[in-house]
């Protein structure tokens, strides 16, 4: 069993227009919605990989009982959400179907008690006694403790659980020195952990902070990962044009699965490189074709560095 924990759960409110202009009154051509924040959509991969997953988190108001409802029609995700007073949020894409580029409105999140955070850790604890990896993703919504994914990890380290942390700000700085197994910023949230905009000191500075290896997304050009068995590259094949949503969240999803599974760096990055690139290509944002990802799993490049 994964254990994924998404603090401030959304619901993903998608929607479609046939061009995006200031200003102006649009005609939506298409809406979806399903449950979000980065924890969900890791787990909904997760599952299509075909591990056994528990989500948890905060889930509250009709927002939270929406997106409750919808997790229960996900196939292998157990649902251990725990309600919240505070109303869940809703986060809104809006797709320019003319040139392919999604403009997204992120709602705070509900405010948490400290009553509500004790519960959730109580929680947490019994949760992670069972699990083979836990992933700590997205925001903190109002009220929670910036140390908290810190404290998470410090728990599921005494357990001896690896953790994938993938956060960024405050949070990000506060949870690295817990010692997680892997962190997973992108360029630039790494960049404002470490002050370095080249990708590889900065990889080596996050690990001198406290966290075993460093994989960081580099868009298009793939992955770097920075670890204690040495540091390698991976891209796919070519350039890939298409919807980004929920590209990072399979990148956790492969890294995270190929970790439970005991699988060498070289290959944990294949997996997580070819997840990416098929959610790219998805017609539906964060979703992937399983035949589309087995081919790009065999033509991923993986390159060893310094």
């Amino acid at each position: 069993m994964i254990l994924t924990v998404t603090l401030n759960t959304a619901l993903d409110v998608t929607y479609r227009v046939p061009r995006l202009l200031p200003h102006a009154s649009h005609r939506v051509t298409a809406v979806t919605e399903r449950p979000g924040g980065k924890g969900l959509n890791v787990a909904r991969v997760l599952a299509a990989l075909g591990h056994k997953v528990t989500a948890t988190g905060f889930a509250g108001g009709p927002v939270g009982s929406v997106v409750r409802n919808a997790l229960a029609t996900s196939p292998g995700v157990v649902d251990a959400l725990l309600p919240c007073e505070g109303a869940s949020r809703r986060t809104l894409a809006v797709v320019d179907e003319a040139s392919g580029d999604t403009t997204q409105f992120n709602e705070p999140g509900p405010l948490i008690t400290p009553a509500e955070w004790s519960r959730f850790l109580a929680h947490y604890e019994e949760l992670v006694a069972g699990v083979r990896a836990v992933a700590l993703c997205g925001s903190l919504p109002p009220g929670v403790p910036v140390g908290a994914y810190a404290a998470l990890v410090r728990v599921a380290r005494a357990t001896g659980v690896p953790v994938l942390l993938d956060t960024s700000g405050e949070a990000l700085r506060r949870g690295v020195a817990a010692r997680p197994e892997i962190i997973k910023p992108n360029a630039a949230e790494l960049a404002e952990l470490t002050g370095s905009r080249d990708p590889l000191p900065a990889s080596r500075d996050a690990r001198r902070r406290g966290a075993h290896a460093v994989v960081t997304s580099l868009g298009p050009a793939g992955l770097l990962a920075a670890t204690a068995r040495g540091t390698w590259q991976a891209a796919p094949p070519r350039p890939l044009s298409g919807n980004p949503t929920g590209a990072g969240d399979s990148v956790v999803a492969g890294l995270l699965s190929a970790l439970a599974e005991g699988l060498d760096w070289p290959d944990r990055l294949t997996r997580a490189v070819a997840l990416s690139a098929a959610t790219v290509l998805a017609p539906v944002a964060g979703e992937f074709d399983p035949g589309v990802y087995e081919e790009l799993r065999q033509t991923v490049r993986v390159t060893t560095g310094n």
